[in-house]
């Protein structure tokens, strides 16, 4: 029944995080196209009326969905300090430890088709890398052209993802970590530092 009153509809003092928890599996399942408000709603057991309340639209709940299950911000903000002579060893450790875990890379895997199905969400995620991991890596790496920088490093670690958990790309979708950082730091270390490479 649809809560006709005012105010937040009722759902329960953890109904937020059960709808994030039903989005996530639905998104993760159905992609962004198969899923919907009502279906989320249904897996979580409260009103869709309080799914809009909480999140607004379906792209406001799968932003709200997916930056909670995995954070490119957060994992680079956790491996950019240190020497910079490991800088391209502790991104790639950062990123293979995060998604080679299936928990964290479903998610990836459905943010990336979501971006190409919808816009809006394409625009969300663009702007939502450029802001939180393009200009933060630059904001490390300072000195000359850092965000013509940032982006190049960014650019390999992309290549990565979808090498790796979307195209499922052989060998480097199999290969073990010390492989990756074999065949890719020298091109992150590259991209940050190009004067050091020549």
């Amino acid at each position: 029944m649809m809560n006709k009153g005012r105010g937040r509809p009722r759902g329960g003092s953890d109904a937020r995080e059960r709808i994030l928890t039903a989005a996530r599996a639905r998104f993760a399942s159905h992609g962004y196209s198969g899923t919907t408000m009502r279906a989320v709603a249904a897996d979580a057991v409260v009103d869709v009326a309080l799914v809009s309340y909480h999140f607004g639209s379906k792209q406001g709940l799968f932003s709200a969905a997916m930056t909670l299950a995995l954070s490119p911000g957060q994992i680079l903000r956790a491996a950019v300090h240190g020497d910079p002579v490991t800088l391209a060893d502790r991104i790639l450790t950062a990123v293979l430890n995060s998604w080679d875990d299936p928990h964290n890379a479903e998610p990836l895997i459905a943010l990336l088709a979501a971006a190409q199905e919808d816009e809006q969400v394409r625009r969300a995620f663009q702007e939502y890398v450029e802001r939180e991991v393009v200009d933060r890596l630059a904001d490390h790496l300072g000195g000359p052209r850092a965000t013509e920088r940032a982006a190049a490093v960014v650019t390999v670690v992309i290549g990565l993802v979808f090498s790796r958990w979307v195209l499922r790309l052989t060998p480097i979708a199999d290969a073990d970590p010390d492989l990756a950082h074999r065949a890719l730091g020298g091109a992150i270390a590259a991209a940050a530092f190009p004067a050091r490479s020549r």
